[in-house]
């Protein structure tokens, strides 16, 4: 009686002293196993006598059964104690953002988010978007837009002339978006409503001038388009475009080829604290150039004058986007520096809408 009490707290002593579900294999292996300590015991009860048997037996197999609870309930307070552990490991803080999925870590370059913009304003009003290649003829560049032979633009130092082709003509990298128009009412009959987004090129760098940057120009060509349809036109347009409630502007008279009257378009604005804000103040910036077109242009188009009139402008997109997000330097639009797109970029899926914002 006293071995067993004597093995009973040996045993129950190894078993709560198990750290580990492996150390307390070892322990049952070495009481219950094939030749542990209370399977020999139980090996004896056949060589004995009845009246030992009976004695000695509820005792052995009580012994065998304290153990096995025992080993039992140290099993369920190790898993307990293995799966607290992971779960500290493995916690998620719900407090935490979302991590971005691979969908919409990519970012959207802000001149592409500005040209959706564009669109997005323009088509509310009926626009349509008209594009043009890159690489154009000098008449289609310069002489159907009324520029005379030596106007300073067709010199060497405003435009990149390619080299002569085998009819000894030099086609130039278009200098502004302006050929599309004419591409246009070369081709379509009034009423037109067309914006025409695209690259430009000029020989000019410096931190608000590249040799290749983009504009946008609108045209509306119907018969009784005028000033007065114009400027409504950009004042819609400035107020959707830099989500402003109202906008001053102001129209000053100037020269452009291809347009008459034209004039250069400034907006109201403030730059206290080195930060120009829109809709407010007493200060005004120019923004883009406007006019009727001229009547030059239309007749070179093959439209009558006298019957078809129609205005136009034109604004640098690359300097609305400095504008409207606060770039001060136009070279990192060009420099694919991913850390620059990373802060001034926008999430691929947010899609400008006149319903739900330009920008979120």
């Amino acid at each position: 009686m006293t071995d067993l009490n004597h093995l009973e707290h040996d045993l129950i002593t190894q078993v709560e002293a198990a750290g580990d579900e492996a150390a307390l294999e070892t322990v049952r292996v070495a009481a219950l196993g094939k030749k542990g300590s209370v399977s020999e015991l139980l090996k004896t009860l056949g060589a004995m006598s009845p009246e030992e048997r009976k004695e000695r037996g509820p005792l052995i197999n009580g012994l065998r059964d304290k153990v096995q609870t025992a080993i039992a309930t140290k099993k369920e307070t190790l898993a307990e104690a293995a799966l607290d552990v992971r779960l500290a490991a493995e916690r998620v803080d719900v407090t935490l953002p979302v991590q971005e999925g691979p969908e919409t870590r990519g970012r959207i370059h802000p001149i592409s988010q500005v040209i959706e913009e564009l669109t997005a304003i323009f088509a509310d009003m009926g626009f349509s978007v008209a594009e043009g290649p890159d690489i154009e003829t000098d008449y289609l560049n310069f002489t159907a837009l009324n520029f005379p032979e030596g106007h300073p633009a067709r010199e060497m130092h405003d435009t990149f002339f390619l080299a002569p082709d085998e009819k000894g003509e030099r086609k130039v990298l278009r200098t502004h978006t302006s050929p599309v128009q004419v591409r246009t009412m070369m081709s379509q009959k009034p009423p037109i409503r067309v914006i025409c987004p695209g690259r430009t090129y000029r020989h000019d760098s410096d931190q608000t001038h590249t040799p290749m940057f983009h504009q946008v120009e609108g045209l509306v060509i119907d018969t009784e388009a005028n000033i007065a349809h114009m400027k409504w036109i950009l004042e819609e347009f400035c107020k959707a475009f830099f989500e402003v409630e109202q906008v001053k502007m102001r129209f000053r008279p100037s020269f452009f080829p291809f347009t008459e009257p034209s004039a250069e378009v400034d907006i109201q604005c403030s730059r206290k604290g080195g930060e120009i804000r829109f809709g407010e103040g007493e200060d005004w910036l120019e923004i883009l150039g406007c006019g009727m077109v001229h009547p030059n242009v239309l007749r070179n188009c093959g439209l009558d004058p006298d019957q078809y009139q129609g205005f136009a402008w034109g604004m640098g997109i690359d300097r609305i986007a400095m504008l409207k997000y606060g770039m001060p330097d136009l070279r990192p639009f060009f420099e694919a520096d991913v850390r620059w797109l990373n802060h001034y970029g926008f999430r691929p899926l947010d899609i400008p809408s006149l319903v739900s914002g330009l920008t979120s």
